[in-house]
């Protein structure tokens, strides 16, 4: 019997993401389904732009946003590569803490995964991070995958 039989785990389309996607994939297995969740917001390509230009490594945040199908394929790749069998994606229009959080209780899922992005930043510290939101108020088991070598 696996230890859990459904896992979630979000990713923004980054490469950081995508480490904590393959860590799923890899607790998943072969016997657990993995649900890929991708949350977003929609953005022109001009305020992706803007964003790079300005905002740098962080522009995550809102490259992230925009439409999610692309990153929900290649996130269902790495998953696949990584030895996950059953892996079901949802693109969910919201804030990424909102969004796992409903995904993971409406599954239910028994193991929520996310990446350590935000965690050890000034900015995560004063406002908050994903990780950090996550651990305190999931109803489920949460791993946190150090995605930020």
């Amino acid at each position: 019997m696996p230890l859990y039989r459904s896992v979630v785990v979000g990713t923004d389309g980054s490469s950081p993401s995508m480490r904590a996607v393959a860590r799923a994939a890899e607790v998943a297995g072969d016997s657990a389904e993995l649900v890929i969740v991708c949350a977003y917001h929609p953005n022109s390509r001009r305020d992706v732009e803007r964003a790079r230009d300005e905002m740098g490594e962080e522009a995550f945040q809102v490259v992230g946003s925009a439409p999610a199908e692309e990153r929900l394929r290649t996130a269902t790749e790495h998953a696949r590569a990584a030895g996950a069998r059953v892996v079901d994606t949802v693109a969910v229009l919201g804030a990424p803490v909102e969004s796992l959080l409903d995904v993971a209780e409406r599954r239910p899922a028994e193991l929520l995964v996310v990446g350590s992005r935000g965690l050890n930043t000034v900015k995560g510290r004063i406002l908050g991070s994903v990780p950090s939101e996550i651990s305190r108020r999931s109803e489920c088991d949460v791993l946190v995958v150090r995605t930020t070598r």
